[in-house]
C-alpha cells in the first residue's frame, strides 16, 4: 500500500492534506497516522496539497491583501502560507466525490472512513464551529478539517477567490471561516473531528492548533503572524498592528514553547518514530528540517525517550479536561 498517492484517483475518496515546505514534516507524520488508524485504506487515497506546486501563491510575494478588515502583507515564508488550499479538494477532485482535507498538524486517533463515508444529509460541507462551545452554524466555522460533497463545491475557484483578497473584494478571515457559504449547505460533525490541542479518547482527529506549542517546533523563533485582534480587544490589535509595522511580522514574539500536554508531544513524535521505521521519512530528511529550523532541534532525543504511541493511546482519559 502507498501511504500517499501523487493525486486522486477516479472514483475513490481522497484525505487530503495542505501543506508548505514549514510544515511538510508534520502532513507526512499526518499521512501516516491516517494510514496507521484505517481499517479500511483499501477504500481511499491520501494526497498532499503543496504549496510550492501553485505559482498563484508565490506570486503574490510582498501585495496587501484584507484580512479581518485589515490589511496584511502576503509573505509565503508564513508558517501558514497553506492555508487558501484547503479549499483546492474540489477542483483536485473534478467536483466529483467526497473529500476530507486536514491542516498539516492534524493527527488520526480514528480511522477516518467513518468521516468519509458518512451521511452528509444533503450538506455540501460538515466541519465544526471555531468556538468550542457553540453547536451552531450561524458564527465563524473551522474549517482545518472538513469533509467535503466536491459535486456541491463548484463554486470553490481557488485562484480567482484568492486573487480577490488582493483587490479588496474578499476578506482572508471571512474566506477561511465560511462565512459567505449558504449555512443550509452546512452540517457539524463531532467536535472530535477536530479536537483542539485535547487529547482524549474521545478524540477522533488531534489537532495542535495552538501553533505556539506546536510539539515539533519547541524552542524554535516563531515564525507566524498572529491575527491582530482588533475585533477582540481593539487595543491589543492597534498595539501588535503598530509592532508588525515598525519591527515587522515575526519581531518580539519570542519562540515556540514546550507543548503543555505531555501525550500530545508523545503521540506526534511516536508517529514519527513510526515513520522513520517504515521509511516513509528519512533520518537526513529531518536533519535537513533540522537545519532549516522547521524542526526542534532535539527531535531526535524526543523520538528516542518518548513511549510508544500505542502506549499512550492506551493510557488516555476518557474526556479532555
Amino acid at each position: 500500500m502507498d501511504i500517499i498517492q501523487e493525486a486522486p484517483r477516479p472514483g475513490r475518496p481522497c484525505v487530503f492534506i495542505h501543506t508548505n515546505h514549514k510544515q511538510i514534516l508534520g502532513a507526512l507524520v499526518g499521512a501516516w497516522s491516517i494510514r496507521r488508524q484505517s481499517e479500511n485504506n483499501e477504500r481511499f487515497d491520501v494526497c498532499l496539497i503543496e504549496h510550492r506546486n501553485h505559482p498563484f501563491l508565490q506570486e503574490r510575494e510582498g501585495q496587501t491583501f484584507l484580512r479581518d478588515g485589515v490589511e496584511r502583507v502576503w509573505h509565503n515564508e508564513d508558517l501558514q502560507s497553506f492555508t487558501p488550499l484547503r479549499f483546492m479538494p474540489p477542483q483536485l477532485m473534478g467536483y466529483e466525490g467526497r473529500a476530507v482535507v486536514i491542516d498539516p498538524d492534524v493527527f488520526a486517533v480514528a480511522d477516518v472512513w467513518a468521516l468519509l463515508s458518512r451521511d452528509m444529509e444533503g450538506k455540501a460541507i460538515f466541519c465544526r464551529p471555531r468556538n468550542r462551545r457553540s453547536r451552531s452554524v450561524d458564527g465563524r466555522m473551522a474549517t482545518s478539517v472538513m469533509l467535503l460533497d466536491c459535486a456541491k463545491l463548484r463554486h470553490w475557484r481557488v485562484e480567482e477567490q484568492f486573487a480577490s483578497m488582493f483587490r479588496g473584494e474578499l476578506d482572508y478571515k471571512e474566506w477561511i471561516t465560511l462565512r459567505h457559504e449558504p449555512r443550509d449547505s452546512i452540517g457539524l460533525f463531532e467536535s472530535g473531528w477536530n479536537d483542539l490541542d485535547r487529547f482524549s479518547r474521545a478524540t477522533c482527529m488531534l489537532h495542535t492548533t495552538k501553533r505556539w506549542t506546536q510539539p515539533w517546533k519547541t524552542g524554535l523563533p516563531v515564525d507566524f503572524t498572529p491575527a491582530d485582534k482588533f475585533r477582540k480587544f481593539p487595543p491589543l490589535g492597534w498595539l501588535l498592528h503598530a509592532r508588525r509595522k515598525l519591527l515587522g511580522d515575526h519581531a518580539m514574539l519570542g519562540h515556540y514553547r514546550p507543548h503543555p500536554d505531555p501525550n500530545q508531544e508523545g503521540y506526534f513524535f511516536g508517529l514519527l518514530a513510526e515513520c522513520l521505521a517504515q521509511g516513509l521519512v528519512t533520518p537526513e530528511f529531518v536533519e535537513e528540517q533540522i537545519a532549516r529550523r522547521h524542526v526542534r532541534e532535539d527531535a531526535f532525543e524526543v523520538v528516542d525517550r518518548v513511549p510508544s504511541t500505542q502506549t499512550i493511546l492506551e493510557s488516555l482519559p476518557a474526556t479532555a479536561a
